[in-house]
Parts: C-alpha cells; sequence; structure tokens
C-alpha cells in the first residue's frame, strides 16, 4: 500500500508545443506542466553496442497522487528527474484505490 511519505522525489513533466519557423520547419518547445512529489521503482535496463557505441536505456515506474492534468499524460510527453529526460509510455491507477495514486511507466536512455 502507497504511503504519501513514500514519495520522496521530485519530477518535472513535460507536454511540446508545436510551431513553425519562417522556413515553415517545425519547431518543438518544451512546456512544464506540473512539479509533483513521486516515487520511483527501476523496472529494467538494458545495454546494446552497435557501430562501435554503447545504447542504454532504463525503464522506470513513477508513483504521483492522482490528479486530472497527470492521468491525461500522452506518449509525446516526457519526464525530467535528477537531470534525465525519459518519455512516457503509459500511466494507470494504482491498486490503493480510486483516484489515489497513479503509476507513471517511462523509458530513459543515452
Amino acid at each position: 500500500m502507497m504511503r504519501i511519505g513514500d514519495l520522496d522525489r521530485r519530477i518535472v513533466v513535460q507536454r511540446s508545443t508545436k510551431s513553425y519557423n519562417e522556413f515553415n520547419d517545425p519547431v518543438y518547445t518544451w512546456t512544464d506542466i506540473a512539479d509533483v512529489a513521486a516515487s520511483r521503482i527501476d523496472v529494467s535496463d538494458t545495454q546494446k553496442y552497435a557501430y562501435g557505441m554503447t545504447f542504454s536505456t532504463k525503464l522506470t515506474r513513477f508513483v504521483v497522487r492522482w490528479s486530472a492534468l497527470i492521468r491525461d499524460l500522452q506518449s509525446s510527453d516526457r519526464i525530467q528527474h535528477e537531470n534525465l529526460t525519459g518519455f512516457v509510455k503509459g500511466v494507470k491507477e494504482t491498486r490503493d484505490g480510486r483516484r489515489r495514486f497513479l503509476e507513471i511507466t517511462a523509458t530513459f536512455g543515452s
């Protein structure tokens, strides 16, 4: 069972807006839409070697308090956490009861 005291980290949720420059090229600007307390669980990590380079990804789950704003996150949104940027893969309610906590799954890579 999740408790409010378990939310010992901070995440910033960002959403992009698309505009166009003078050459009609799309330009994306990231805007902070939420700064919330969260707990973090690292689910898995992988490393791949290709073309003489190392690529690593980490799947992380954050649990936050329920809010309509967080509930409507999309796969085009991203999360800033400890100077890392991750992209949202999914959002779902936890088993702690209706509208109490949400679980955000995100991937971080390099």
